[in-house]
């Protein structure tokens, strides 16, 4: 069929009321009218729907449009009969939630020839009905959206998707065309195999997204980070992802209790009550949506502002599509995540039930996402790399890395070596496994290949193998080495590289950030992370807080930390609290510690306000859920009980280790509580007295990391915890 340009422009602007076409779609739909098969690789924003829209309203038949989600499809379908006036019958989807007389509605519009576009999830595709009612239809052609769900390498696989080239072939050929927002060279051809279709026109438009601003931050505080910084940007629309359903519920619970409106979105949640919240969202009649990742895949909100991740994805592919959501207009896009390892292990963890092939596929992801995260390179520059693009720019000036860059070294010496290293070996290796040789890390595995034993060994005695990883990354990213993808991360060798090794030049490198996991929930975290805190507090008042509060450990014969942590000084030197009342809102700071401490603080930092004439920020606050304070009181009323805590927990729907973070924030915020009778249950009286002696005696910081390295392998970090519990509540309040 050949359709002419202005014909073509006439229907754009009659439809969709645009006076020109986008980048290569114009070109993309010629080649799909000619009855071509056509492959579309274009980001979140670029404009992929209008490819198969517009062709289906202009071509004979009906065009099939294959959507992995209800709600998606709910949404395109009302935005065609938008542009469509007085015509309902043009756009349907056909999926399990509707009832028999909207089927029936559905068929008869399909065989009249009136609907343009249908709509069907790949399950209702595999239906025998379905397919004998297609058969009856003349097909213009199919469209597999969000097509990287075919391949388990992308980050949404649905194996309902494999199924989808032999059903086309029993209702009957038609060009395909297939299209995504993210596919690395390993997912694009696994879509183009699966669906036959390797013959297919590949149209690929840059994935960079300039408006986008990248930043990772530690997950120190997360949730009181995330209310400041939706507060610093009212009334702009966000989406925040989160791992669980739980969280979601959470975190959507308490923003609203702090006075912004969000709403939960999770496949926990019944389809009315996720279609009424997305609407909300739509509509603009809340601001935030809190999600899972079953959340937002074609979501046609343009002015989405700021996307978060409170949880870190399980692989670059799902955080380019998720953050891809802001911005989609051109205009400010802030994608902020919060990282911390402890995440990636929780995923790890997910990952153990599944078969051995797909825990290797789910590793390597996760690795690519940690080195995005702990990478000083420009983030643009490593998420274009992970899609096969290189991004010539030295600093993309749009992401934390480029705006507030770390210190560069030479790195000439330290690529030869890892060049020297994997040449002299027969066989290829991971990444983690050359980083450990050149780290001198003797490891199991290590051992077993005898690698301890090569010259290159342990090369440098000041460079780790985290050091080494780095270096590693960043020479992948330079096409010095290659990580072969379909071999689970082997790294080998380029001809670059190769040459690079013969005539070194220079290349200058940035170490990898150092991320410190917070041990504690966001409400009490350690002062031995607190040197990571995003800071921004008045360094002066702080070192005089310092002050005040050795002294006041001198005169009480208490470790400083049981006073007060370091995040609460902070907490201090940004609030400026002068009356109790206030210092009650720093974080750890209840009203057991702010009685019994907290004068001699006050006075310093009303008579620092008064003689600095300092404005003092009164109204940011983090007001906490009240069924978290009810689990408090339910907590400290079993306690009085003496209930065992794993008993607590149960009644709770609790996990054990989430007792122990209420606990810890009882504790740190003033209240007394007595669990001794717990204790003895489970640890032995010599254990208690060392750990307990440790805390008292030798500890700088009351962070479980270094007590469990100074008190050696005997002890677990659950009797750590429980035993540093009951020392800050006896000698703290």
């Amino acid at each position: 069929m050949q359709v002419t340009s202005e014909l073509l422009h006439g229907k754009l602007k009659e439809f969709f009321g645009f006076d020109s076409f986008k980048g290569p779609q114009e070109e993309i739909i010629q080649h799909l009218i000619q009855g071509n098969n056509t492959f579309v690789l274009m980001p979140t924003g670029g404009g992929k729907s209008l490819c198969y829209q517009l062709p289906a309203l202009v071509m004979p038949g009906t065009a099939i449009v294959i959507s992995p989600l209800i709600a998606l499809m709910k949404n395109q379908v009302d935005a065609i009969r938008g542009f469509v006036a007085n015509k309902d019958g043009i756009a349907h989807f056909l999926n399990s939630s509707l009832n028999k007389a909207q089927i029936q509605e559905v068929k008869e519009d399909l065989l009249s020839g009136t609907t343009k576009l249908l709509y069907v999830a790949p399950e209702s595709l595999t239906k025998e009905e379905n397919i004998q009612l297609l058969k009856q239809i003349t097909i213009s052609f199919y469209a597999v959206d969000e097509a990287h769900c075919i391949s388990e390498w992308g980050h949404d696989f649905r194996p309902e998707y494999r199924k989808i080239h032999p059903i086309v072939n029993e209702i009957g050929a038609a060009p395909i065309i297939a299209l995504t927002a993210t596919a690395t060279p390993k997912v694009q051809s696994d879509i183009q195999k699966n669906l036959g279709m390797t013959d297919a026109r590949v149209f690929k438009s840059s994935f960079n997204r300039e408006n986008l601003y990248y930043e990772v931050r530690p997950k120190i505080n997360t949730e009181r980070e995330i209310i400041k910084f939706i507060k610093n940007n009212s009334g702009k629309s966000g989406i925040i992802y989160c791992l669980s359903r739980k969280k979601v519920e959470e975190l959507a619970e308490l923003l609203n209790v702090n006075g912004i409106k969000a709403l939960p979105y999770h496949a926990g949640l019944d389809a009315a009550t996720r279609a009424s919240n997305q609407d909300k969202f739509l509509m603009e009649e809340v601001d935030v949506i809190v999600a899972t990742i079953a959340f937002g895949m074609g979501i046609d909100k343009p002015d989405v502002r700021f996307v978060i991740h409170y949880n870190i994805p399980k692989s670059l592919e799902g955080y380019y599509q998720e953050t891809g959501r802001a911005g989609r207009d051109g205009g400010e896009g802030q994608c902020i995540a919060f990282y911390s390892y402890k995440d990636i292990q929780k995923l790890e963890k997910f990952m153990q039930n599944k078969p051995l092939a797909e825990q290797e596929i789910g590793k390597q992801l996760l690795n690519d996402t940690v080195a995005y995260a702990e990478s000083n390179l420009c983030r643009r520059k490593t998420l274009l790399n992970y899609f096969g693009e290189v991004y010539q720019q030295e600093n993309c000036g749009n992401c934390d890395n480029c705006l507030y860059p770390k210190k560069q070294f030479e790195g000439k010496e330290f690529i030869a070596t890892v060049i020297e290293l994997i040449t002299s070996m027969k066989e290829n290796f991971k990444a983690d496994h050359l980083a450990n040789i050149l780290g001198g890390e003797a490891n199991s595995i290590i051992k077993s290949y005898n690698h301890h034993h090569l010259d290159l060994f342990g090369v440098n005695p000041n460079k780790n193998s985290r050091f080494w990883l780095a270096i590693i990354r960043q020479a992948i990213v330079l096409q010095l080495l290659h990580k072969d993808v379909e071999k689970y991360g082997l790294v080998t060798v380029t001809q670059k590289g190769l040459d690079f090794y013969k005539n070194p030049y220079s290349v200058l490198l940035t170490e990898d950030r150092e991320f410190v996991d917070t041990e504690d929930d966001d409400e009490t975290v350690s002062s031995g992370s607190a040197k990571h805190h995003g800071g921004g507090g008045d360094e002066t008042l702080l070192a005089m807080l310092k002050e005040v509060r050795h002294s006041l450990s001198k005169r009480l014969h208490l470790p400083p930390f049981v006073i007060f942590s370091d995040p609460s000084l902070e907490d201090m030197s940004i609030m400026y609290p002068i009356t109790l009342e206030e210092l009650k809102n720093c974080q750890g700071v209840g009203e057991g510690k702010a009685k019994k401490f907290g004068k001699e603080f006050i006075q310093l930092i009303s008579k620092y306000v008064e003689e600095n004439e300092i404005m003092r920020p009164t109204d940011f606050v983090v007001k906490s859920v009240v069924n978290k304070s009810l689990n408090k009181v339910y907590i400290i009323q079993s306690i009085d009980r003496q209930l065992p805590l794993d008993e607590i927990a149960d009644a709770k729907n609790m996990e054990l280790e989430e007792v122990y973070d209420e606990l810890e924030a009882i504790v740190n915020s003033g209240t007394r509580i007595n669990i001794d009778y717990y204790i003895r249950q489970i640890i032995d009286e010599d254990k208690v007295n060392d750990i307990y002696d440790y805390f008292k005696e030798e500890a700088a910081t009351d962070s479980i990391t270094d007590a469990m390295k100074a008190l050696g392998p005997d002890y677990t970090e659950e009797e750590v915890r429980l035993i540093r519990i009951k020392f800050l509540s006896e000698l703290g309040n």
